[in-house]
């Protein structure tokens, strides 16, 4: 095997203890507060130039980047808990630090008077002084000096410990359910397989966690409709020590934003996002619930009778309900039964190594990148440490040195990390974090990124490797298409690094990565049956086929021809489902005045609007009421930097949708187009305004039309 590349710069190492990750955070802290302090020592208001007042300092915010994003990681992914628990202290010591910066009227003077100057500078510097600017206005010194703008920076304290103690809860969340195997009937074995067996009174019995590689099998096989119901108002349940924090981070936000002057929270929010007004927002939701509520009566129509066919079946009385925990079980038969599409049958051709790896080449062709696996040895030799278990976090970890094709200079991109499978502890879903953003130093030369896919796929077994439902597959691309932005990124200053743009465009080149995961030439090029992988796995296969032939290596074309046929299947309920919680989103932070929030029955609101968007019934139609779960204690985003913007799933699927059908739809591997849009849109990162961006690759401004026709509702 050929010797990897040595990269110019040195991994990251994940050495970090509780005491180092503490000190680490305090000596970053340190340093910045004294470049701050150095420039109002230095520089009058009078002389204030960008390169004297801004530069430093962002030269400073570069640096500290590099070691905050990596002290704050390992609460998401350590194996450890005390250094998790370190690393979120570590995270609200550099939140309250960040609070403070923007709070220093010393600091703020020095950059009005910088602005006052109007400079001629290069467009990103210029963009940056507007925003260090906007952040101080917005951070209360637009305010007198005094207890209003005292009590302000607190709320902000307050809000930066509520969304890392929501995080962390749902981090460490680890309940479940004990069940006999007679109540989880229809599961499939190889997921029985890996459950907990029970001991003393739960003898006989399997421990289901809420965990993904548990939940959803079961949500969607499992035929005794008792424990679907147990087992989906378990997982709505699962993390209620959030409510009261939920609660509190909504009503400080709505405090916060009114004594700035603001009407509400989302107002606040959405200036600085593509939308700039909640008008833009309330319309387009709006609209968009409008188009789609007869399609989903429809849809809910068409899975009550194939409801009543199966319970009949079954021998089961007749319900006239659609539940929420009918819902995955049904969509799944219906997929089956329609369109021969059998997600267990299909995720045999999608082992998740080989998918990871054809994921790879796909971007490799498109963008001229080239991935190289760094394992063993090779890991000593480029870790500063001599130790390749000084690279990674954990000895699951798949970790990858990234460049740039011949084509594109043979030049050193980033590193990759991929995590795949769930521990405990660790974040519970998927998402693309980024540990190190790129810059450049104050020599002119670039400081490299990496970046980590954190994902919780089931494990391997001896007798079946990781497989990728469809929908699992479409997620790792997803992801992956962060982790690829994050990676070519080239900017001037972390601050725009990578997926760092306006919060309702940053899922849109990763949605318009999915529409690789329904393209027939790259499903077929994708798939690799599992029991080709080895001798062990073609003896596990054979084990259970009962005598059947082996598949073809390849995913067959008739079952391609079905899953894509299947694409837009309920797909007016997924949307509606996404309006739900966009439409939520917005409720909490538009009240019409702060005392109506604060009499909201947050519970209540969630549940309630759920089943007046989306039509499918819970609890509430059994004569339980409203508050029977509480949804938004386990809405991560809604904490995590989406409030007043969880539209953008939706919206930036118009930009998502437009770019793929305006320049990708014909030929989706074509490498001249691919590597346009590498360096028109995703290199930009949020450099620039994104709407001139999208503009720059389409050579117009967006249209909605793609969008509207992709979901049968233009």
């Amino acid at each position: 095997m050929a010797k990897i590349r040595t990269p110019p710069q040195a991994p990251p190492l994940f050495t970090g203890t509780p005491s180092s990750i503490l000190a680490d955070t305090k000596r970053v802290i340190d340093r910045s507060r004294s470049v701050q302090d150095s420039v109002v020592a230095s520089v009058k208001a009078a002389d204030g130039a960008f390169k004297d007042v801004l530069l430093p300092i962002a030269h400073d915010e570069n640096l500290a980047d590099c070691e905050t994003h990596l002290l704050g990681f390992y609460q998401a992914v350590s194996a450890d808990k005390d250094i998790r628990d370190a690393s979120t202290e570590a995270d609200k010591l550099i939140d309250e630090f960040g609070i403070e910066t923007c709070t220093r009227e010393d600091v703020y003077e020095l950059v009005n008077a910088v602005v006052e100057k109007k400079e001629t500078l290069e467009p990103e510097s210029q963009r940056l002084l507007e925003r260090i600017h906007k952040d101080y206005i917005r951070n209360g010194l637009g305010l007198p000096v005094g207890p209003q703008r005292d009590h302000y920076k607190e709320i902000k304290k307050t809000l930066s410990q509520l969304a890392i103690t929501f995080q962390k809860n749902l981090n460490e969340e680890n309940g479940g359910l004990w069940l006999t195997p007679e109540e989880l009937d229809g599961v499939p074995q190889d997921v029985l397989d890996t459950l907990e067996k029970g001991q003393g009174n739960e003898t006989g019995k399997l421990r289901l966690t809420f965990k993904y590689p548990d939940f959803f099998p079961t949500m969607r096989y499992a035929t005794n409709p008792a424990t679907r119901q147990l087992v989906y108002i378990g997982n709505e349940n699962k993390s209620n020590k959030n409510i009261p924090l939920f609660r509190d981070a909504v009503v400080l936000r709505d405090e916060a934003a009114r004594i700035l002057g603001y009407p509400n929270h989302a107002a606040f929010r959405i200036e600085d996002k593509m939308a700039k007004t909640t008008e833009t927002v309330d319309d387009f939701l709006g609209d968009l619930r409008q188009r789609l509520t007869k399609g989903g009566i429809d849809e809910i129509e068409t899975m009550k009778k194939l409801k009543e066919q199966d319970r009949k079946s079954h021998n089961l009385e007749a319900d006239s309900h659609y539940f929420l925990w009918d819902h995955y079980y049904y969509n799944r038969l219906l997929l089956e039964k329609e369109y021969s599409v059998d997600q267990q049958k299909i995720s045999e051709f999608f082992p998740l190594q080989t998918s990871i790896q054809g994921m790879m080449r796909i971007f490799e062709e498109l963008f001229g990148l080239k991935f190289e696996e760094v394992t063993g040895s090779d890991r000593d030799s480029i870790s500063p440490t001599g130790k390749g278990g000084d690279l990674v976090w954990h000895e699951d970890v798949k970790f990858y040195s990234v460049w740039d094709d011949e084509d594109e200079g043979s030049g050193f991109v980033g590193y990759l990390y991929i995590d795949l499978h769930p521990r405990e502890g660790k974040y519970g879903h998927a998402a693309n974090f980024n540990i190190q953003p790129g810059f450049l130093l104050e020599n002119g030369t670039r400081r490299y990124p990496a970046t980590a896919l954190v994902c919780n796929f089931s494990k391997p077994t001896p007798k079946k490797p990781s497989l990728l439902k469809h929908d699992e597959f479409v997620t790792l691309f997803h992801e992956l298409g962060h982790g690829i932005h994050d990676l070519v990124s080239k900017t001037i200053y972390a601050r725009f690094h990578g997926t760092r743009t306006a919060q309702d465009f940053v899922e849109a080149p990763s949605q318009m990565l999915e529409n690789w995961c329904w393209t027939p030439s790259q499903l077929k090029a994708l798939s690799h049956h599992y029991s080709y992988l080895s001798p062990e796995y073609l003896a596990a296969w054979e084990d259970g086929a009962e005598g059947k032939l082996r598949p073809s290596e390849e995913l067959p074309d008739e079952l391609i021809d079905n899953l894509v046929k299947s694409k837009h299947v309920n797909g007016a309920l997924f949307n509606l489902r996404q309006l739900h919680f966009g439409i939520f989103d917005m409720a909490v932070h538009e009240p019409k005045s702060h005392s109506e929030l604060e009499n909201t029955d947050i519970s209540e609101l969630y549940n309630r609007l759920r089943t007046e968007i989306v039509g499918i019934e819970g609890p509430e139609a059994l004569g339980q009421g409203y508050g029977w779960a509480h949804g938004q204690a386990t809405f991560g985003h809604l904490m995590g930097g989406y409030d007043a913007g969880y539209y953008g799933y939706l919206s930036s699927q118009v930009y998502s949708a437009d770019m793929f059908h305006t320049v990708f739809a014909k030929d989706p591997m074509n490498p001249t187009e691919g590597r346009r849009y590498r360096h028109t849109v995703i290199e930009k990162g949020g450099s620039q305004d994104e709407m001139k961006t999208l503009e720059d690759f389409l050579g117009r401004k967006p249209s909605s039309v793609a969008f509207y026709h992709e979901l049968g509702v233009a």
